[in-house]
């Protein structure tokens, strides 16, 4: 059964979206059978329900909600115990007749969650709110990048990257910052999007909402309230940020397909169609236990196309949008990885090499800040021209904070201050490398 774990009053939703903008076919309805168990699994699970509740959590709008109701009525599957004298004050609870058949709905399926939208509503709200429709500039790129230490001449790289809307390959030794990159890139998109806690596909849910990897946008205040409120609202729909996915050395080909749960007869929406108009990040490429070319084979399509297919557990396959700019980290270069057709693929091939000595001070300060150890320059200069000069250390951004916070670790433990001396420089040293240092 579905997971929600941000209660719907701490969630935004979608306002109804501009017919000018989103248009569906006529076939973009849900049976009203599957809506008769969706509503059951509910009243099965909550107990008696106001219309506002039931409203609320079937997400359809109030007029529609209100039909259901009084269809159920006649089927003797509900019954109302208490009217009230205000609109909507009509509780509905299940009958013996109703309580029976949601026990059958919930073999069929345990989702119990807003009403799935359909394939066309979920392919036409990709599109509308596609990541192409905004060029990333110079001014939006600075400012996501915020306290990135970055060469600046890397910027009109990544911009241009960024607007191709073809994959981009990182590529550097281990630490470098590739992944962390990554993740800022996302910040240049700008905006809200909205994503579906599900989606049905030829009587099958997909469930696409994540909260570990969709972050709800802070909630707009409302106000007013009661039913007219209510039809004013899509709860099908979260508000959230651009996603960010990222999947590393874990990753699979079965991973990138939909997957499917047979106790609870749910499918689940696989991490790169979670990604859509957002960025999906595939780290550490080359450590996956498939093989680099089979997983490259796996996303000459998508990137080709825009589209995407799966398959449900039934058989029936269908395609959705692929909204997704595609970031590839890796240890090795392109020619080490993939083949020439595939290279052809990747539009932007960028290495991203150790720092000079000025970029790396500023991220030893950030280090200090980060950890609690108070800045020492005799101790930055014993760190920058001692222990990396000695060691043949390259400049990574990620040593400093690593091997600083270990200070800061020690001093929690003798309670004492966090002190950044060449002795203890040496010692967090020797324990971020497991090994004594060179002489």
């Amino acid at each position: 059964m579905n997971d929600l774990s941000h209660p719907p009053s701490q969630l935004q939703y979608a306002a109804p979206p501009d017919p000018a903008n989103i248009q569906v076919t006529e076939a973009a309805t849900l049976p009203s059978a599957f809506l008769t168990d969706l509503a059951l699994r509910h009243f099965a699970r909550l107990g008696e329900l106001k219309l506002v509740q039931i409203t609320r959590h079937l997400g359809l709008p109030v007029s529609a909600v209100d039909g259901l109701l009084s269809s159920m009525r006649k089927l003797g599957l509900l019954e109302v115990p208490r009217r009230g004298s205000l609109e909507g004050d009509v509780s509905y609870v299940l009958t013996d007749a109703g309580q029976r058949l949601a026990r059958l709905a919930f073999e069929k399926c345990n989702y119990v969650g807003p009403a799935p939208v359909t394939l066309p509503e979920y392919a036409a709200r990709v599109q509308a709110q596609s990541q192409h429709l905004a060029p990333v500039r110079a001014a939006r790129l600075q400012q996501a990048m915020g306290d990135l230490v970055i060469d600046p001449a890397k910027l009109p790289t990544l911009g241009s990257a960024l607007n191709s809307g073809k994959a981009i390959y990182l590529y550097g030794v281990t630490g470098s910052g590739k992944t962390y990159l990554a993740e800022h890139l996302v910040k240049t998109l700008g905006g809200h999007i909205h994503v579906p806690h599900a989606i049905y596909v030829d009587g099958e849910v997909i469930q696409v909402y994540d909260p570990i990897v969709h972050h709800p946008a802070p909630p707009a205040t409302a106000s007013t309230r009661g039913l007219a409120h209510e039809e004013l609202i899509d709860y099908r729909w979260v508000c959230i940020e651009r996603p960010v996915v990222i999947a590393g050395g874990e990753l699979t080909l079965e991973m990138l397909e939909l997957a499917y749960d047979p106790h609870t007869r749910l499918h689940v929406a696989p991490p790169q169609m979670k990604a859509n108009n957002g960025i999906f990040v595939v780290d550490d490429l080359g450590r996956q236990r498939v093989s680099p070319h089979e997983l490259m084979n796996r996303w000459i399509v998508p990137l080709d196309r825009r589209v995407d297919y799966l398959a449900l557990n039934t058989g029936t396959k269908f395609t959705v949008p692929f909204d997704v700019r595609v970031v590839f980290s890796s240890n090795l270069a392109p020619e080490e990885l993939v083949d020439p057709a595939f290279a052809r693929r990747l539009g932007y091939k960028i290495n991203i090499l150790a720092m000079d000595a000025d970029s790396y001070h500023a991220v030893v300060a950030q280090a200090c800040a980060r950890s609690g150890v108070p800045p020492d320059q005799a101790g930055i200069d014993y760190l920058v021209n001692t222990l990396h000069m000695r060691n043949l250390q390259p400049f990574l951004p990620c040593l400093p904070f690593d091997v600083i916070s270990k200070i800061a670790d020690r001093a929690q433990y003798l309670e004492e201050p966090p002190r950044m001396t060449p002795e203890l420089l040496e010692w967090a040293w020797a324990n971020y490398f497991g090994r004594v240092t060179r002489s």
